[in-house]
Order: C-alpha cells, then structure tokens, then sequence
C-alpha cells in the first residue's frame, strides 16, 4: 500500500505533469512572469467557471481577505463579525487595520457560523460579517445575507475552504461559493481544493465599482503606473501559480467528486459507531470536502489522534484553540455563548482527505480508527 498522506500533491501532479511542464516552460521561455497573459486568462476562466463578473487575483488567501475589507473603506473601530471557530486569518487581517473583531459561535453540526449568535452580537457599530465556508460547504448563506441586509451591513465571504462548493437557496437559485455577497475571497494554498505550488489568492464580486477600486488596492494603489490613487499593497499572483491554476481548473469538479467518494466510504464505515460522528452535510449546501473531520464523542478524541499515528495514518486537530482565547486576539466571553466552539475544539479530528486517495489506503484508515474503539 503507498503510504498515507493527509494531502497528496505529488500523486496529483504527476496526472498532469507533461501538460502542466510544457506550459510551466512556455511561462519561463516568455519571462512574463508579473501580470502576464496567464494570470489575465486565468482571470478569465475563473469568472466563467464561477459565474461571477470580477475575479482579481492576488498574492494569497489572506491578502485577499484584507484587500476586501480595504475596499469596503471601513473606519477603525468598525466592528466586524466572524466564526470564533476557523483560521487565525480571519481574524488576523480584522485586526491589521485596527478594526474590532466580534467572535461568535457556530453551529455543531456544520462547523459554520450560528445565525441566531450572529444576530445576537449585532450592535450600531456592526459594519461587516465574514462567514467562513469551513472544511468545504457553505455557511448559512440566505439567512446570513437576509440579517446584513436588515441592518445595512457588507457580507465578505471566506470561501478558501469550499471552492467549487454550491449554495441552493429557498427558491432554487444555485450559486457557488464566494459569489453570494457584495464580496467573495479565497485561497490557492497548495493543499486547498484548487491549488497552486505557491501561495495565491483571489477577490470575487459582482460589483463593478468595488472590482476597480481592488484592481488598484492590489497594485500599489496604482490604476495609472506611478500615479497613486488609493492606499494599496503590492499582492499579485504570479504567471507560474496561474499556469497551475489553468492546468487544474478544469479538473476542480472532478477532484471535488473524489474527495466526496472518499467522504461517502468514510461515512458509510463509521455510521454504527455511537463514539463517531461524521459530518453533516447541510440541506442548503453541496460539501467538497477540504477536509473529513470527525467528532469524537467519548472524550477519546487525543488517544485516537496518537493510535493513528502508530498506524502511520496522518490525522490533524483543526483547529486546537479557539480564537477567543488565542494570545493576539484575546476576548473576555461568556462561555455560554460559545458552547459549540467550545465542544468541536475537544472533539474534533480530521482524517486523510485528497484527490488520490484508494480503496485499499481508505479501508485501512476506518479499520484502523474502529480498531481503537473496539480496544
């Protein structure tokens, strides 16, 4: 059996290397290596795939975060409210520009932002609300968008986990991931669904004004070369990043269907098991499967992770603190409103998760993980 990863890149890369080192060499023969015409044709398909009128690439998930808010001209001190139970990014770039983050909880079974907390944490200086698509479905995206609208607030989905990932709303409108709000972003981290071999990242939206205010954030401000007209930064993906983009673009279903392939044997072998509970999948949202966490309900949830590892089978706590509580963003809370995070952080375990994965390797992680429980 090959050996186990929790992400597989190579095994990836190897379905596609003839193709993807011929135009990696054609990028290298034209040195456009900045703004060149693979990143404007990535662009382009991207938008196409997404159904969305700007995609504006940039340097990697978190600028894109940042390049958002950056647009949305926000005052410091504004408050901006997001998911207590996610990556430090989400955060992180709140406070970069001297914002206020506003953490809530989220829900147990879908890992994403509690609606009845968001509307709770509201106050006359709620400006913004980033729902974070986690582990590869959506957030509760109509009723989200149905609160900000109440109360005149932005909407910038954190869409670097669910790409490719379908909303369907109450009436039958079908949008995917990133394109519901005024603004959308996402990662192309390596490991992420659509992945470059770099870092990477993009900004989605429908609105024309927002898209030229970004295409100038993200280049110094720049919309004229050396006339300065916004305060910007220096955030662009490469041509090299975008030639890998193009080469897996049109593969991003496909890998979305295997990592749900690997998620149906998963779930099928764990469904007896009263200490394991699988993820839900919700109603409203398709699920592309960034990751496969489990709840372990027994309290085992540690012992678990470290048998594995005797296994040789990968396993990975996402996330072990809350955001709450981490040293930089630090808030006083009231551990009532934050069960749920406060439960998933003892709790949960992601198992491999990957476009390569086989039979064989899978029937050896679920033997293995109910090998424990029977010990």
């Amino acid at each position: 059996m090959k050996a186990i990863q929790m992400v597989d890149l190579q095994s990836q890369y190897y379905k596609i290397k003839s193709d993807l080192d011929n135009a990696l060499l054609n990028v290298i023969d034209s040195a456009a290596f900045i703004n060149g015409p693979e990143v404007r044709t990535f662009q382009a398909e991207l938008e196409q795939y997404l159904d969305v009128k700007h995609v504006i690439p940039c340097a990697n998930g978190t600028d894109a975060l940042q390049i958002a808010l950056m647009a949305l001209d926000l005052k410091e001190g504004d408050e901006v409210i997001t998911a207590d139970f996610t990556f430090a990014a989400t955060v992180e770039v709140i406070h970069l520009l001297k914002l206020k983050s506003v953490l809530v909880d989220v829900d147990y079974d879908t890992f994403t932002m509690d609606t009845e907390k968001l509307k709770a944490a509201i106050t006359p200086k709620t400006k913004a609300i980033i729902p974070v698509h986690l582990f590869g479905q959506c957030a509760n995206m109509e009723e989200i968008l149905k609160i900000a609208k109440e109360h005149n607030l932005y909407v910038i989905e954190d869409d670097a986990q669910a790409i490719g990932a379908e909303f369907t709303f109450s009436d039958g409108t079908v949008k995917k991931g990133g394109t519901m709000a005024i603004l959308g972003t996402t990662s192309f981290f390596p490991s992420k669904n659509l992945g470059c071999y770099g870092d990477g990242g993009a900004i989605f939206t429908n609105d024309d004004e927002l898209a030229f205010k970004i295409r100038g954030i993200v280049n110094h401000g720049m919309y004229e070369r050396y006339y300065h007209d916004e305060i910007g930064v220096n955030s662009r993906l490469d041509s090299l990043q975008a030639t890998v983009l193009r080469k897996k673009l049109p593969l991003l279903d496909s890998y979305n269907e295997a990592r749900r392939k690997a998620a149906d044997f998963y779930d099928e072998a764990f469904a007896s098991n009263p200490n394991i509970l699988t993820p839900k999948r919700a109603e409203y949202s398709s699920h592309v499967f960034h990751q496969y966490t489990l709840r372990i309900t027994n309290g085992k949830r540690n012992e678990l992770r470290d048998f594995l590892a005797t296994k040789e089978i990968p396993a990975m706590i996402y996330y072990p603190v809350a955001l709450r509580k981490q040293k930089a963003y630090f808030q006083d809370s009231d551990p009532k409103d934050f069960v749920n995070t406060d439960k998933l952080l003892d709790e949960v375990i992601s198992l491999p998760m990957h476009t390569e994965l086989d039979e064989e390797q899978l029937k050896y992680i679920t033997d293995s993980v109910l090998e424990f429980f029977e010990k």
